[in-house]
């Protein structure tokens, strides 16, 4: 009873922490669905891939785009002990005609639809002949929707779209999955003096009983121009992604610092406040369980309805696009950030309630103590 009646006493200055809290929810939130995003954005083709194991030239510095695999190192890699299936992979940014305007596309050819193709579709198939496509399902609006036909410019290669992914770009660039002979196709379209293009990798699965770790290791010791990653380590290796997030990591560790605080220091004025109420409590039988179990109720109710307010404000966003970065929600992370600053606002309100606890009754009806 008195937890509910000192907070209906004091609906401003509870609603002004609801707020606040709220707000810094919806920030963490906001921040973790944009950097999820941009590191989907820029690798999601590679992490939702269905080869375990990759293998770049050492010269292309785990980008795709930049390395080349030889006839002479393919060769090698086909003969490793432990490599139960090798399928060739190749990536360029080429510019395509889509939804009526040109803009940038990478395309990414598979020879084997088990070593390079999406893992998952949300809607239609995969590639079944030369010339189709598979594009991820928040590119549709620039025209790569289902059964769309984008071409390659200025060779006019047609792909039809006729299967899509989620969470499958590149390079932040709208993304299209072919059949490796229609990857060679759109770059000759793209430019018609080139020659035959290399691979750009090579998709390995292990034979049974070889983890993908230990495939990795027995390619790596073949040759020094050769660098296979399993397809995790492919994708928050690749270049870009470990700054990213560095950055946002400090970003969130800023927020645990501010949450805590904010949270800490309310309740300990609060508290302070009526630290010779409390005690005069005390004093007339009250026990210090109840007391502190009253400031526990007010800490889950006023944190628990911030981040319940943050994550409604953050529902509708989190549908939207930044730029070429789609947003989406992510249930793990609500709960996760929302159990830790439950956690930190129960354990930063503790301090309040142990200043309170220090005070005896015999000071404050004596006029001393932190409440005179």
């Amino acid at each position: 009873m008195i937890v509910w009646k000192e907070m209906a006493r004091a609906k401003v200055r509870f609603g002004l922490l609801i707020g606040a809290i709220a707000l810094l929810v919806f920030l963490i939130l906001f921040q973790q669905a944009l950097r999820d995003g941009l590191i989907t954005s820029f690798t999601g083709a590679i992490e939702h891939q269905t080869a375990p194991v990759l293998v770049y030239s050492t010269d292309g510095r785990r980008n795709l785009q930049s390395s080349s695999i030889t006839p002479e190192l393919a060769a090698q890699v086909r003969a490793v002990d432990g490599a139960a299936a090798v399928g060739r992979i190749g990536q360029s940014t080429l510019s395509v005609r889509a939804g009526g305007s040109i803009t940038a596309a990478a395309v990414i050819g598979y020879e084997r639809r088990d070593l390079g193709a999406p893992q998952d579709l949300v809607a239609g198939r995969y590639p079944a002949a030369e010339g189709e496509g598979v594009a991820n399902e928040t590119d549709a609006s620039e025209g790569f929707g289902l059964g769309k036909v984008v071409r390659i410019a200025p060779g006019g290669y047609p792909i039809r779209i006729v299967g899509q992914s989620r969470d499958t770009n590149l390079q932040a660039s709208p993304t299209v999955f072919v059949r490796y002979g229609s990857w060679e196709q759109a770059v000759l379209a793209a430019n018609p003096d080139a020659r035959k293009p290399l691979p750009n990798a090579l998709g390995l699965r292990p034979a049974a009983g070889v983890s993908p770790d230990e495939l990795v290791a027995r390619v790596n010791r073949l040759n020094p121009e050769l660098e296979a990653l399993t397809r995790h380590d492919a994708a928050t290796k690749a270049p870009g992604v470990a700054q990213v997030s560095r950055s946002f990591l400090v970003i969130f560790l800023l927020y645990g610092l501010v949450v805590p605080l904010v949270i800490g220091l309310f309740f300990l004025i609060v508290t302070l406040q009526k630290a010779r109420t409390l005690t005069l409590l005390r004093a007339i039988g009250a026990r210090s369980r109840t007391l502190v179990w009253a400031l526990i109720v007010q800490v889950l109710v006023v944190v628990g309805l911030g981040i319940a307010i943050g994550t409604l404000l953050y529902l509708p966003v989190s549908f939207l696009r930044v730029g070429s970065i789609p947003l989406q929600f992510d249930t793990t992370a609500v709960v996760g950030w929302g159990l830790g600053i439950l956690a930190l606002g129960v354990a930063s309100s503790w301090f309040s309630a142990r200043r309170v606890l220090r005070i005896e009754p015999a000071e404050a009806l004596s006029g001393g103590g932190l409440g005179a």
